[in-house]
């Protein structure tokens, strides 16, 4: 794990006891520190008793205390904790802050912070693959992977690469990424920030605790990425700031796993960040070919009869969903769950690219009245029916693509566990097309109704 002497003596408290918590409170404890721990739920608590203090910091005097760390979880706009500690002084911080108090203990190293509406994920995950390509030692974490804390120091000439959440951000006051990243800005996660604006700002901030001569890398597909960069711009070394062009990068049909337009920027933003790091393309083009993609993100999941199946369950509203419909010219679309808007107009752009789309879950009836004046729509209910019904409809060359465009739990407990029923669905009707639908392939779960 990661520990530093910057802790020793110092006291911390540390509410919520998952992942990044527990994390948390080994580092601190590893550390020196005096740790107060506390989860809403016994048995974590039970796990630190005689090891240090447990106790509720919403009942406690944070008199001298050095930070509260709490889970991205926590809505910092209604949770009385962020009142209570302000009251002593005290500031209210995430796992990213303490590794970031960390860094100067650790050996020479680089930090990427990527953010972003969409896209984190596959983007993290990719420059994490071409800096394993560049032989360089690299871990990741924050949003995804192991916690950070959690995870051993790189030797010298290491590269840390961060997936950050705005809540991550929202709880981080000192991290200077080497190189910090931001792929675009939709509205999301409203009920935590004071309107989109608030949300916009979170996302702004990983750029402003950078130092002017640290590089910012900035997709360009909104406006409201591109305000970022101009502020930026501002505060950043002349030549320190880059707006990627997508169009620039070539290669894309040699990627398989880097599918779509938004894939294209995903891949043109990790080049770059790539390039920032002392990469050279002789590195990175054969990277982005061995690329495998996440699960559930645009995954290619089988294949059979000249027809590719592909899973893109993680896309839960129509902003996620519309570039992958861009991604392939002739699309069998799977689509419906528990819908986040009334509408698709975000897809609508590519409508030319479905050859029919099959409705599924309590968005199937909405989606299908708007679908059917462009599109044949079959209104299938279940993922089971939906994939048969596409599967005997495709020709060669077509896809057939779940991509919901809403949440999954009207039908399933996440979006995990619809994509793996989509390729367990797939998979047993491509050995027999006659087998019957597999168990989870749709049935309503009970609680998830």
């Amino acid at each position: 794990m990661i520990v530093s002497p910057a802790f020793a003596g110092k006291r911390f408290a540390v509410l919520g006891l998952a992942r990044s918590g527990l994390a948390s409170v080994e580092s601190l404890m590893a550390s020196g520190a005096d740790v107060t721990v506390w989860d809403s739920r016994e048995e974590p608590r039970a796990a630190f008793e005689g090891r240090c203090t447990v106790a509720d910091p919403l009942t406690i005097d944070l008199t001298g205390f050095a930070g509260v760390v709490v889970s991205p979880g926590v809505p910092l706009n209604r949770h009385p904790i962020a009142a209570h500690a302000a009251s002593f002084g005290v500031p209210v911080i995430g796992d990213i802050e303490l590794f970031a108090q960390a860094r100067a203990d650790l050996p020479p190293h680089k930090v990427v912070g990527i953010t972003g509406t969409n896209g984190k994920s596959t983007t993290t995950t990719l420059v994490h693959h071409i800096c394993k390509a560049a032989g360089l030692p690299t871990t990741m974490g924050g949003n995804i992977g192991l916690p950070i804390l959690g995870q051993e120091p790189l030797a010298s000439g290491g590269v840390y690469v961060l997936e950050l959440s705005s809540y991550q951000i929202d709880l981080t006051q000192g991290l200077a990424c080497d190189v910090a990243a931001l792929i675009n800005l939709s509205p999301d996660h409203l009920d935590r920030y004071d309107g989109f604006a608030g949300y916009a700002a979170s996302k702004a901030r990983l750029f402003q605790m950078q130092r002017a001569d640290q590089q910012a890398v900035f997709g360009c597909g909104d406006d409201d990425t591109l305000a970022i960069a101009a502020d930026a711009s501002a505060s950043h070394l002349q030549g320190f700031v880059h707006v990627i062009q997508p169009d620039a990068l070539d290669g894309q049909s040699a990627w398989p796993s880097l599918q779509g337009p938004h894939n294209l920027q995903n891949a043109a933003i990790a080049v770059e960040i790539a390039r920032q790091l002392g990469i050279a393309e002789d590195v990175w083009r054969p990277a982005l070919a061995s690329f495998v993609g996440l699960p559930h993100r645009m995954e290619r999941v089988a294949q059979a009869h000249g027809v590719l199946f592909v899973n893109d369950s993680k896309a839960t509203n129509p902003a996620s969903t519309a570039p992958a419909l861009g991604a392939y010219p002739r699309i069998h679309w799977i689509l419906g769950g528990l819908p986040k808007s009334d509408d698709l107009d975000e897809c609508a752009p590519y409508f030319s690219h479905v050859v029919a789309a099959y409705t599924i879950g309590e968005a199937g009836p909405r989606f299908a009245e708007i679908l059917d004046p462009v599109m044949p729509v079959t209104r299938s209910e279940m993922l089971c029916d939906a994939v048969r019904q596409a599967m005997e409809a495709a020709q060669p060359g077509d896809v057939v693509m779940l991509s919901p465009a809403c949440a999954s739990f009207d039908q399933f407990r996440d979006f995990e566990a619809r994509g793996d029923s989509f390729r367990q669905i797939v998979e047993a009707l491509i050995e027999d097309r006659a087998a019957p639908c597999p168990p989870g392939s749709g049935a309503p779960e009970a609680g998830t109704a």
